[in-house]
């Protein structure tokens, strides 16, 4: 890319309408006074590779990548880092100069500076976590929490066999428990994390019972639609330390925007209040 250039951006996914990610974006490089821009491509499975390849050739420096792309894009790229190995999925790409896709996974990296900003005296080493769901989400949840620190992770979803994948990748630290005793883990839990899509607008509630929580617990969901989920509200009156999913969300974008546009965006109210509005 010369000088004269501006660097372009994007997220990439199939639908894509819903993404916040161009509105973060879009305000970090207004507020920063960067000259570049970062669009939403609604791209095809079949059609990734391609697009991946002819991107560069435009003069974009880099993608966000989400569903159903993050395990189809890890694949087509020529570097990937051991975070996003060991997660399974890709969520970043960079277009190095050299002509190569570089693949990361920044899902974990944005889960565990959410809680560092939002409950500052956590510690992770106090006790077990439990995690709800053994999605794509959940692997970069429990990878972020195995290297803080957290002794053992008592791990649970609907379809245990998904559940024991996850604990054969990870190791001994896992314990996998049937989801009919979910309540009971969260009894046991320092750090309870619902990784799932139950709660969101539009999907079932999460129907785990909560009477076990531990008042000073820490508990978060990875859900933001609603900010306030049930399993949050619950805890919260519960006396737990509440965390909700938005700004995770915003801070697994902060170490692509700063490969890609070379200034470290803040996390602060003014960009939570966009993403909100």
């Amino acid at each position: 890319m010369t000088a004269e250039q501006i660097p372009l951006a994007g997220v990439i996914g199939s639908p894509i309408a819903h993404s916040k990610s161009p509105l973060l974006h879009g305000h970090w490089l207004k507020t920063l006074g960067i000259k570049g821009h970062y669009i939403p491509m609604d791209v095809a499975p079949e059609n990734l590779e391609s697009v991946l390849r002819a991107l560069p050739l435009a003069g974009f420096v880099g993608t966000n990548i989400t569903v159903p792309h993050k395990v189809a894009a890890m694949d087509i790229a020529d570097l990937v880092t051991d975070r996003a190995t060991l997660i399974g999925a890709a969520n970043t790409l960079i277009f190095r100069k050299d002509g190569k896709i570089h693949a990361d996974n920044t899902d974990g990296y944005g889960f565990i500076e959410n809680l560092r900003q939002n409950a500052p005296n956590w510690d992770p080493k106090a006790g077990p976590a439990a995690v709800l769901g053994a999605g794509g989400a959940a692997r970069a949840v429990v990878a972020s929490l195995l290297d803080a620190g957290v002794p053992q992770i008592l791990l649970t979803n609907r379809t245990r066999l998904r559940a024991e994948n996850l604990q054969r990748d990870f190791g001994a630290k896992i314990k996998v428990v049937d989801w009919i005793q979910a309540g009971n883990i969260i009894e046991e839990a320092a750090t309870v994390v619902n990784t799932t899509a139950l709660g969101m607008m539009g999907k079932p509630e999460l129907r785990v019972p909560l009477d076990g929580l531990q008042k000073g617990a820490l508990v978060t969901d990875l859900v933001y639609n609603p900010l306030q989920t049930r399993l949050l509200r619950e805890a919260s009156d519960m006396g737990c330390v509440t965390v909700d999913g938005l700004g995770m969300l915003i801070h697994q974008a902060i170490p692509g925007f700063e490969r890609w546009f070379g200034s470290r965006p803040v996390v602060d109210a003014e960009i939570r209040a966009v993403l909100l509005r």
